[in-house]
Formats: structure tokens, sequence, C-alpha cells
């Protein structure tokens, strides 16, 4: 039976032409690469998968497995030092994932919409804020906090909510800027100008057309800014006040005495809260219309 010459160039082009002794093989280069990707892929997440086992661990302690069950998570209901630390910790991440997404929203959408040099200044300062080190922007708060707090009466900064707030949404309000500016960038500020010729108040462009535009991306940015103000360590450590203690610095202070199974059971909800988030993140912006690349483009600031 003859072939066709279509199936004939198939076949020569992929190695399997009858009589032929060429096969397509993968390099070997591509199969280590493989295996090195997945080897660091359990490199990177073996501590998550040993902390979420050790969460069902019925022992006294953390580090000695004794038996599976949900003693754990039970425990959490008992101690009102765990929950108190908990509600200071998702309180603190709401309130700075409000003010970041706030501030990243309105720098991100003026860097998008009113380019000149001064963005790149911008940009610059953000990225400055970055990679500050936590430590430096701790330090650096603490002592403003008291001068703003005590020296000029202003008793808001004397509240441990408000210090936290303020503290973990500085590295997240960078974070919604560069989403917000990535998304916006991306986009056609036709809209925009239709609206103004039509004779729309510069409110109503910004919030049915603007802020529309831009609405997935904020939303991104919130739920990022989010959970980036739950496990704010450094700065909390240094800027908490009695009785406003949160959940990471509990952690911290607990290391001392000895971690309990309590420790990875609150851990692994967070870790369930944080996955969560990101899946909404991925679901708003793939309803935008926004591809896989788009998407991790934008969650990443590109």
């Amino acid at each position: 039976m003859s072939v066709t010459k279509t199936e004939a160039i198939l076949r020569r082009e992929t190695g399997t032409l009858p009589g032929s002794d060429r096969r397509r093989h993968r390099p070997w280069s591509d199969i280590a690469l493989n295996i090195w990707g997945v080897l660091v892929i359990l490199f990177l997440f073996a501590p998550i998968i040993v902390i979420v086992i050790y969460s069902f661990n019925n022992g006294r302690l953390l580090v000695s497995f004794d038996e599976f069950g949900f003693d754990a998570f039970a425990t959490i209901l008992d101690k009102p030092a765990v929950q108190n630390a908990v509600r200071v910790s998702l309180i603190t991440a709401l309130v700075s994932a409000i003010i970041a997404t706030t501030l990243g929203t309105l720098s991100g959408i003026a860097m998008a919409r009113y380019p000149g040099k001064w963005v790149w200044w911008f940009l610059g300062l953000l990225l400055l804020v970055s990679v500050t080190p936590e430590i430096v922007d701790a330090v650096a708060l603490l002592p403003w906090y008291v001068w703003l707090g005590q020296d000029l009466g202003i008793a808001a900064f004397n509240d441990g909510i408000v210090r936290l707030s303020i503290g973990s949404s500085l590295f997240a309000t960078a974070v919604v800027s560069y989403i917000v500016r990535a998304r916006l960038v991306g986009q056609d500020s036709n809209l925009e100008e239709a609206s103004a010729d039509l004779y729309a108040k510069p409110v109503v462009t910004f919030t049915r057309v603007t802020l529309a535009l831009a609405m997935p991306a904020v939303v991104a940015g919130f739920l990022l800014a989010f959970t980036l103000s739950l496990d704010n360590t450094i700065v909390a450590a240094f800027v908490q006040v009695s009785g406003t203690t949160p959940w990471p610095v509990y952690v911290l202070s607990a290391v001392r005495s000895g971690l309990r199974p309590e420790i990875a059971a609150v851990s692994t909800i967070m870790l369930l809260l944080t996955l969560v988030a990101l899946a909404i993140v991925a679901l708003v912006l793939k309803r935008a219309g926004d591809s896989a690349t788009d998407i991790a483009r934008t969650m990443a600031g590109g």
C-alpha cells in the first residue's frame, strides 16, 4: 500500500520512515535538567510537607511524632494565647492589605497612565523598599513610632494593630504597585479617552473605566498583600506592644520552651489560607481574560 506524500514527509521528519534507522531520542541534558528540577522542588517543599504531616501529631512536642490524630487542631480552641495571636495576625494582615492596596493601586495607575521620567525614579524608590532588609525597616520604624506616639502625643501610634499594619504594608505596597502597573500598561487607554470625550467627570472615568480595567490586578494585589503580611516576623517583633503579639512572633517565642503540635496545626491552616488566596488570584485573572503567561507575569509584577 502506498503512502501519501504528506505522510512520507511526516515520517521522514519524525524519523519513523520505514527502513530508516533514525530515532528521535531526548538529549541526556534534558533528562538531567528534569531530574534536577524535581530535586529542587522537593528540596523547597520538603519542610512544608513535614510541618503539615506533624500538625496531625498527638504527641506533647512537635519534634516527637507519637500517633496520628487531630488533637493539635482541637487544642487551638482551648488556648486563648494562640487564638489571640492568630486574631492579631489576621486583623493586621487585613488592615495592611487595605492600606497597601489603596496606595499601591493609586501609584500603579499613575505610573501606567502618566508616564515620564518621574516613573523611573519612582520605580527606583519602590525597588529600594523591596530590597531593603526587614531588620533595617524594623530598626527605623521603632523610634519613629515612639516619636509619633509619645513625643508628639498621637495616640494611634501607641496601638499595636496600627503599628503592625503600617509596618507590614510597606513591602506589600510596592508589590501592589508593580502588579497594577503591569496590568494597565498592557491595556489600551482609548476607553478612558472615549469616556472623557463623552463629557464624563474624571471621577466617573476613574471609577467606571480605569479602576474597572485594573480591578483583576487590584484583587490579586490585595490577596497577595494579605498573605505577605501574615508572616511578617522581624518588623512585628520590633514594633509590637503588649497584648498584640502576632502569630509569627508567638511562634518565635515558643521556640525557647519547645514547639508544640498546635503550632504546626495553625501553620497548616495559614498555609491553606495562602493557597486559597493564590487560587482566587489566578481565578480572577483568568476570568479577566489573561493567559497563563499573563497571570504569571501579573503575579510577579512583570
